[in-house]
């Protein structure tokens, strides 16, 4: 059951100052291969699932920065969980 929205926004500490653009999407990879529902905004990517699942692939996320090179990674998230079911639909339907 989809229980929870999870908006995270990552930010990696690169080896020499170099641009973050291609760490973050090597983390939307992380995302696309998890099979999760998201969309990708300018400051933050939101993915839809069970919350487990969704704090796994923020692991692996990290796990991933790490194995690129990063010294270390801030990971700023928002989580909404919703027992009963939430989808990005129901809060966005009437903006579309």
């Amino acid at each position: 059951m989809t229980n929870s929205l999870i908006s995270i926004q990552i930010i990696p500490k690169t080896k020499n100052g170099e641009s973050v653009i291609p760490y973050v999407d090597e983390a939307i990879r992380v995302i696309q291969e998890s099979g999760v529902k998201f969309e990708v905004h300018p400051l933050e990517t939101t993915m839809e699932g069970d919350l487990q699942q969704l704090l796994q692939v923020i692991t692996k996320m990290n796990d991933r920065m790490i194995e690129l090179g990063s010294s270390n990674v801030i990971s700023q998230i928002k989580v909404l969980y919703q027992p009963s079911g939430i989808s990005m639909d129901q809060l966005t339907e009437k903006y579309r």
